[in-house]
């Protein structure tokens, strides 16, 4: 007797652009891709110089010392938390590595190493008191803020004797910590900066890590609902103590690459650029709610700060308004992102 099999229907075409269209909705960094092409376009019409190669390679380095420690920020806020002090720890860890090698005369990988014992500290300190005492983060974070903003002009103006860090380029172990954190290569007439390749590394490690590991798990589900994680056996106070290390030592790396490119510090510096993180992982497609999100989008929200900032000033408009479009940026993408959520969900349940 022969047997005859029969094929399975093949489902309707209607269905699988549904089923397409609920996984480009479910990606979170939809949005900011979207919005990165439109303004890249809109740049490259209105700014001619913003056409060039050169221009282009500039904005991707604006965007990486922006995008580094926004990674980590990203990385924190898909975990439920918020940290308002990564903006002021970046000159936290250059003027600790510059002060203390100059006041003893040490070389420099030696403060490089002490420097990010004390970020790690400091992140370290954050996480298990936001833990430990049930404050929210934002309050936690908000006064290491003010401490840490303190403590830079305070030390800095003890020490030196004035509110910047001193030149550190004739120290030992300059060179050596340049070509680590700040140096930069040609091709043809386009100068890269390496902080564009270890930004790169940074979000291709954190994608990894959130699609392909435990930990990620760990990330979202703590960001979900932290009570349900902890019931399920997820190291909750662990996976977010790690989130504000991570945070911080991201924000030591990139203070070393400012310290090393620049060879000085203002100890006044980074206030405000924490809300930047935040801005570029919201735009990114992060919820501030925790729970979702992921490093790409984060990069692409990263590098449309990076495309806005420069090409305001390659359109020779006035710089003065790049704040206001950062706050319309801000809005816009909480309403975007809330709006492919909600697509997303209303078409899955749909299907």
């Amino acid at each position: 007797m022969t047997q005859t099999t029969v094929e399975a229907p093949a489902p309707p075409a209607g269905r699988v652009r549904l089923g397409l269209s609920n996984r480009l909705l479910a990606r979170p960094e939809i949005g900011a891709l979207v919005a990165a092409i439109i303004i890249f376009i809109f740049f490259l019409i209105l700014a001619p110089s913003f056409r060039s190669a050169e221009s282009f390679f500039t904005v991707l380095y604006q965007s990486s010392v922006i995008g580094i420690v926004a990674v980590g920020v990203g990385l924190l806020m898909i975990g439920g938390e918020f940290d308002l002090s990564a903006g002021v720890i970046v000159y936290t860890a250059g003027l600790a590595n510059s002060m203390f090698c100059w006041y003893f005369g040490v070389n420099l990988w030696v403060g490089a190493f002490i420097s990010l014992a004390l970020c790690l500290l400091i992140g370290f300190l954050n996480g298990y008191l936001v833990m430990r005492t049930g404050i929210p983060s934002f309050l936690i974070t908000l006064g290491t803020f003010f401490v840490l903003q303190g403590a830079n002009l305070g030390v800095t103006k003890l020490v030196t004797g004035t509110v910047s860090s001193t030149d550190v380029s004739q120290i030992a172990g300059y060179d050596s910590l340049g070509k680590v954190f700040s140096s930069s290569f040609k091709v043809g007439s386009v100068t890269i900066w390496t902080s564009v390749i270890w930004w790169f590394l940074f979000v291709a490690l954190a994608t990894w890590a959130l699609q392909r590991t435990r930990v990620g798990n760990w990330i979202f589900a703590v960001g979900g609902n932290a009570d349900s994680a902890r019931a399920v056996g997820v190291p909750v106070m662990r996976t977010k103590i790690g989130l504000f290390m991570t945070v911080s030592f991201l924000g030591w790396f990139v203070g070393m690459h400012q310290l090393y490119r620049f060879n000085t510090l203002q100890a006044g510096g980074g206030v405000g650029n924490e809300f930047i993180y935040i801005i570029a992982a919201v735009v990114g497609g992060t919820l501030l709610t925790g729970g979702y999100g992921n490093a790409i989008g984060v990069a692409i929200g990263a590098f449309i700060f990076g495309m806005t900032s420069l090409g305001i000033i390659y359109a020779g408009w006035d710089p003065n308004w790049f704040k206001a479009f950062l706050g319309v940026m801000l809005l816009l993408a909480v309403l975007v992102n809330l709006y492919v959520k909600r697509m997303s969900t209303m078409r899955r349940a749909g299907s």
